[in-house]
């Protein structure tokens, strides 16, 4: 089997509400780039990356350019057993981890199509059935956030995202997680998440008039050394997000203390072969772990549950259908929630094939 043909489309993704994060970030309508890899057999690979735009170093606009470099390497070669692949374009092709991503999880559409197995099969077998969701409630006022909290606990979710600090008002994030925390009741998680926009005084003033709380931080600083003050300065456990790219950024988390859970997002670390060995070691460490995307649909989504449903139930803390946040779906019938949980399903691959009248007309074929 060769990878005979290349395809790429653009496919801009609505937000049902704006996202507003700290340091002026934020989500409405983002740009998805879709990828087919098509074999000399007619078997196709899927993937997909979705940038936020000023989050990390990743553009939508640079994949295209990217995938053209990459496509030296991948036409004409054997799609069978990503991480050989993958090793190449490292070669021919340093860095560019987010482009790779979607080349990344194509290869193990194929691979996993071509085995007729789905795909959390070859990444270690079932061992989740239900998987736990958490719902990101968007930086507004205190109040409305705790009105969103709650539509979502009725619908089932147990676990809540409070996004921080696009205000610049400490006290005003004071309020948002006090409000939420309030409106969810105990038991279920709760954490703040200022998406590493915050200065350490700001954020030490948030954890110590929050310490006695039951919640949780998520990336307040730009740096893992600032989130570790964070920490000690309030006791509060902590979740590294935009720091966990690589497996020295785990291992230099996890030695600061400042790791008791961690975000991992397929375009960060370059797809799921490296994904793949960021989950064992966060298993080996017993870090809880969020398997998850920055953003995307259909494909980044089923492509995250996969690995999520092969983790150690242990140390699975959760993940996020990101593809009900946005609008179009690209594939119908793709994973939805079900009373804050999700299940991938039986199908060879990740399970997802996109609808082509929703894709468009391609931005480039090779």
């Amino acid at each position: 089997m060769k990878i005979q043909n290349i395809t790429l489309w653009k496919v801009p993704l609505k937000s049902h509400e704006t996202y507003y994060m700290a340091d002026g970030k934020q989500c409405d309508t983002v740009d998805s780039i879709v990828l087919r890899l098509q074999t000399d057999t007619g078997l196709c690979g899927w993937g997909e990356v979705c940038p936020i735009p000023h989050y990390l170093p990743a553009y939508a606009n640079g994949v295209k350019p990217a995938v053209k470099e990459m496509a030296m390497v991948l036409l004409g070669a054997d799609p069978i057993g990503p991480d050989a692949l993958m090793q190449k374009l490292d070669k021919f092709l340093p860095g560019h981890e987010y482009a790779k991503s979607a080349v990344d999880t194509a290869l193990w559409d194929l691979s996993s199509k071509a085995a007729s197995l789905p795909l959390y099969r070859l990444l270690g077998g079932r061992q989740n059935e239900a998987l736990p969701l958490y719902h990101s409630i968007t930086c507004i006022e205190p109040a409305q956030m705790a009105k969103i909290a709650a539509t979502a606990q009725g619908q089932g979710i147990q676990q809540f995202q409070v996004k921080l600090g696009a205000d610049a008002d400490w006290q005003a994030d004071v309020e948002r997680l006090t409000q939420v925390r309030e409106a969810v009741g105990d038991g279920p998680l709760v954490y703040g998440d200022w998406n590493c926009g915050a200065s350490q005084l700001e954020a030490v003033r948030v954890a110590r008039a929050v310490a006695h709380l039951d919640v949780m931080l998520e990336q307040p600083c730009a740096s893992l050394e600032e989130c570790a003050n964070v920490k000690r300065s309030s006791g509060l456990p902590m979740k590294i997000d935009e720091n966990a790219h690589d497996l020295t950024s785990l291992l230099k988390a996890h030695d600061l203390g400042c790791m008791d859970a961690v975000a991992l997002k397929l375009s960060k670390f370059g797809g799921l072969s490296n994904m793949r060995r960021a989950r064992d070691l966060c298993e080996h460490l017993g870090v809880k772990m969020c398997i998850e995307d920055t953003w995307g649909s259909d494909i980044t989504t089923a492509t995250a549950l996969h690995l999520a449903t092969s983790t150690s139930a242990s140390t699975l803390l959760n993940v996020c259908d990101l593809s009900s946040y946005v609008s179009p779906r690209l594939d119908s019938k793709g994973p939805v929630r079900n009373q804050g949980t999700i299940k991938i399903g039986d199908a060879p691959g990740h399970g997802i094939e996109p609808e082509l009248e929703i894709l468009g007309q391609p931005i480039l074929s090779l």
